[in-house]
Order: C-alpha cells, then structure tokens, then sequence
C-alpha cells in the first residue's frame, strides 16, 4: 500500500474532511489531494504531524510496517504546539548540552516545588 493509500485510509476512517486534516496541519486540502493521490510526497515535518493526527508512526505511513501502533510515550506531546515560541523551545532543547539541560532541570523542579535545600 502506497503512502498516499494509507494517508487517505486513515482519514477516511476517522471521518475527517480533507479541509479539516489540512488545516489541522497547516497544509492547504489541494497539497494534501496530491499526497493523497501519490502525486507529491509530503517533507518530513508534514510527514510527522500527520503521523501524529492520525496517531500512527511513520513507518507505518511509508509502508516499512503494517503496524500502525504507536508507543504512549509518542503520544504524550500536543499533536501541534500553537505558540511558535514553544515549538522553538522544543526544536531547540534536544541540541543543549548536558550543562544547560541540568540548569533547565533546576529551574524545572523549582517551579513544581520540588527544588532540593542545598
């Protein structure tokens, strides 16, 4: 099955429009018609978010597996971050280093209570 198949499949079974898929994701409902028909493949951010909508993974959608499950901890995130300052935060934070990730832990458990009493 091919991966536009599968995009189309998966909304068809969720009953969602088109429209409704593309503007989730922030596509127009034409390039996601041309996905779904095999004429364009989506980017790899595109690809995600979808994968996300639909709660399947990735190599579900491009036919690597016929399992379309995906782990809870796939779907622990927001499907889409709406604040554009948050989505840098979380494209941004996986490249800080060991240093910066422990301080941000500190301010982390500071905010929930949690600070130790050094």
């Amino acid at each position: 099955m091919s991966l536009g198949s599968r995009l189309k499949k998966e909304r068809e079974r969720r009953n969602w429009s088109q429209i409704f898929v593309a503007e989730k994701i922030g596509i127009t409902n034409a390039v996601l018609s041309n996905y779904e028909r095999n004429y364009r493949d989506p980017d790899t951010e595109t690809l995600k978010k979808l994968a996300l909508l639909y709660e399947v993974t990735t190599d579900y959608l491009l036919g690597i597996t016929d399992n379309p499950a995906t782990t809870k901890e796939d779907n622990e995130f927001p499907i889409i971050i709406k604040d554009p300052e948050l989505e840098r935060w979380h494209k941004e934070l996986p490249k800080s280093d060991e240093e910066d990730l422990r301080k941000l832990r500190k301010v982390w458990e500071i905010i929930n209570g949690n600070e130790d009493n050094e």
